[in-house]
C-alpha cells in the first residue's frame, strides 16, 4: 500500500486528507449559507452554528495535518501545460492559504467573548486571542468574503481538474483517486 507520495503519484494518505477536507470545506460552506438564515426561534438556531464550530476546527486539525504532510512528503511533478505547471501550485498555494484564513476568521468569531469552543463534547478549544474591539464583526466579515473566495478558488480547481481529465485526457485527475501508476485514459 503506497502512503508516501512518489515524484509520479500521491500517496493513500495525500488523497485521503484532500477529499476529507473537500468534503468538509463544501459542507461548511452550505451549512454556514443555510444557517445564516435562521431565526431565533428555529429549532436548528443554536445546533448548526455548533455543528459548524465543530467541524471548522476538525478540518482546521485536518488542514495543519496536510501541511504537516506535505511539508515532509512533497506533492508529485505536476502534469499539464508549462502554464499549468506554473500555475497549479499557486492555485494550491492560495487555497490553503485562503482555508487557513478561513478557519482562523472562525474561529476569532467564535471566541470573541472569551468563550472556548466546544467541539462535539470530545474537547475544548480555549479562547487564546479574544476582547479585542469589534472581534466578531471583523472576523466576520473576512470569514463570509474570504469564503467566497475560497469557494471560487475550489470551482477553478475542480473544472481544472476535470479538464485534465476530459479534454487533456491526462493522469491529473486519477492521481488524486487513487495511488499508483494509474494508466492515461486513451486518446
Amino acid at each position: 500500500m503506497q502512503w508516501r507520495n512518489t515524484s509520479e503519484n500521491y500517496g493513500w494518505l495525500a488523497i485521503g486528507l484532500h477529499w476529507l477536507i473537500a468534503v468538509g470545506v463544501l459542507g461548511l460552506f452550505g451549512l454556514g449559507l443555510w444557517m445564516v438564515e435562521l431565526t431565533y426561534y428555529d429549532d436548528w438556531y443554536n445546533r448548526a452554528p455548533a455543528l459548524h464550530k465543530g467541524f471548522g476546527i476538525l478540518v482546521l486539525a485536518l488542514t495543519l495535518a496536510r501541511l504537516l504532510w506535505r511539508w515532509a512528503n512533497p506533492a508529485p511533478v505536476p502534469e499539464g501545460r508549462p502554464m499549468e505547471r506554473r500555475l497549479g501550485p499557486i492555485v494550491h498555494r492560495a487555497m490553503l492559504a485562503l482555508l487557513v484564513a478561513v478557519l482562523i476568521a472562525g474561529y476569532l468569531i467564535s471566541t470573541a467573548e472569551g468563550r472556548s469552543i466546544d467541539v462535539f463534547g470530545w474537547f475544548q478549544v480555549p479562547a487564546t486571542l479574544h476582547g479585542l474591539e469589534r472581534q466578531e464583526d471583523i472576523a466576520g466579515w473576512l470569514h463570509r468574503w474570504l469564503s467566497y473566495a475560497l469557494i471560487a478558488l475550489v470551482a477553478l480547481h475542480a473544472a481544472a481538474a476535470l479538464k485534465h481529465h476530459f479534454l487533456d485526457r491526462d493522469r491529473t485527475l486519477l492521481r488524486m483517486l487513487r495511488p499508483g501508476n494509474p494508466e492515461r485514459p486513451n486518446r
